[in-house]
């Protein structure tokens, strides 16, 4: 799963008494391999990642933001409230933004992280956000707030599948898999599979359950809930 998200750094931290040989044949040629091993302290831990945010360049705006939504409800004398983390860009106090899939226009009335008020929230923040135009109910969670033109929602799609290494044998006309991207988690049934030479590096064409909303060039990881014991299939690359 790490290594179709496209996870290259990341620390592992081990506990009851694991150690890092007994695991080593886990995670051998996987991307987990070349992860950093600390110690199950908690002020280590603290000290590293105050020292990764150090070294953290300030986000820089591009001008339209785009947010998953993870949880909503209503407060009562404020109205709709969305939470979630800030996927790209930055959201903005009074910013315009679609509702996808669909397409609803809302306003944002306040920002808040931590319980704090903010002007806005950037790529990486955990935002808790005051929605106008839109009530709780008009809601599903992996909806996708955002103001960028350039994000697409669609029903079908044809890409390149890039499969892991261990799955056993060829994708197939009529399997049913599971596209996961942002907060998204939807079938989709394999219409047609072509491979030149290599299966692991097919082109899929697939028809999905409900609409699949992303930025073109992103990554989605596939997944196939009856596989058994091995359940991620691969990536695939969203044109």
């Amino acid at each position: 799963m790490l290594d179709c998200a496209g996870l290259k750094a990341g620390i592992v931290i081990l506990r009851n008494y694991i150690t890092r040989e007994q695991i080593a044949p886990l995670i051998k040629n996987t991307v987990v391999d070349g992860y950093e091993f600390l110690e199950d302290d908690k002020n280590v831990i603290r000290e590293r990642l105050l020292s990764d945010v150090s070294r953290i360049d300030a986000v820089h705006d591009p001008g339209t933001g785009t947010m998953p939504v993870d949880h909503f409800f209503n407060v009562r004398g404020i109205g709709t409230v969305v939470l979630g983390s800030v996927a790209e860009g930055c959201i903005k106090k009074h910013d315009e933004l679609m509702v996808l899939p669909g397409g609803k226009t809302v306003q944002v009335r306040s920002i808040q992280k931590h319980d704090e008020d903010f002007d806005c929230a950037c790529a990486g923040d955990r935002a808790g956000i005051a929605l106008k135009g839109i009530e709780v109910d008009e809601l599903d969670r992996g909806a996708i707030l955002t103001n960028d033109k350039s994000i697409k929602q669609v029903s079908s799609i044809t890409a390149k599948a890039d499969l892991v290494k261990y799955w056993p044998a060829p994708l197939k006309e009529g399997m049913v898999l599971h596209i996961g991207h942002w907060m998204q988690f939807v079938p989709a049934r394999i219409e047609a599979a072509k491979a030149d030479g290599d299966w692991h590096k097919a082109i899929l064409t697939v028809k999905l359950d409900k609409m699949l909303v992303y930025r073109p060039g992103s990554k989605a990881v596939l997944t196939y809930p009856e596989g058994g014991k091995l359940r991620v299939v691969g990536r695939l690359d969203l044109p």
